[in-house]
């Protein structure tokens, strides 16, 4: 039986997570707090790791490289809401071995999980993450939204961040999402 850790600060989301692996023989173990993570990676020596990216207020990007450093054989898999180009690559190069946009399918979890490591260090895989057939209006949406997100809101402080004027930021915020 394989042991995942789940680290999700959304506590029934996790608890979902855990009852839907439990029934294709993960063993799960859930912890909900960034500065926790790590420590419950060290104690329990999990085969596959379920991290999401957004932790209350820290980023799950962070905690890619200490738990590669401390267990480089686990499969390392990122959830996100806020999936983009952008974070896909750099979940990759901190390691990372899939990135999975939410909501996902207990499929793609499985596939995810279940795929060999063929290099540990060499990233091969970003799933759910269809960039050859999402649009580039697609991917700069998510983009702002995500940028968005990490500013707690603040358009002026998202648009100095993306080097874009202000008002061109709130048109295209009033848009609609395109679909992929």
């Amino acid at each position: 039986m394989k042991k995942l850790l789940i680290i999700e600060d959304d506590v029934p989301f996790a608890a979902t997570l855990a009852r839907r692996m439990s029934k294709h023989g993960f063993s799960c173990e859930q912890v909900h707090q960034a500065n926790k993570a790590l420590h419950a990676c060290l104690q329990q020596k999990p085969d596959c790791v379920l991290l999401d990216m957004k932790l209350v207020s820290d980023n799950g990007l962070m905690l890619i490289k200490p738990i590669r450093a401390a267990l480089p054989k686990v499969r390392l898999v990122l959830l996100t809401g806020f999936a983009s180009v952008t974070t896909a690559v750099q979940a990759m190069r901190l390691g990372a071995d899939d990135y999975l946009a939410k909501p996902v399918s207990t499929q793609m979890l499985l596939t995810a999980l279940d795929s060999p490591l063929t290099n540990p260090k060499q990233p091969h895989n970003v799933a759910a993450l269809d960039i050859d057939t999402m649009s580039a209006e697609r991917v700069e949406w998510e983009h702002i939204n995500q940028v968005l997100s990490s500013n707690a809101g603040n358009v002026s402080a998202t648009a100095r961040q993306l080097g874009m004027h202000r008002r061109t930021l709130q048109r295209k915020l009033q848009k609609k999402p395109v679909s992929k």
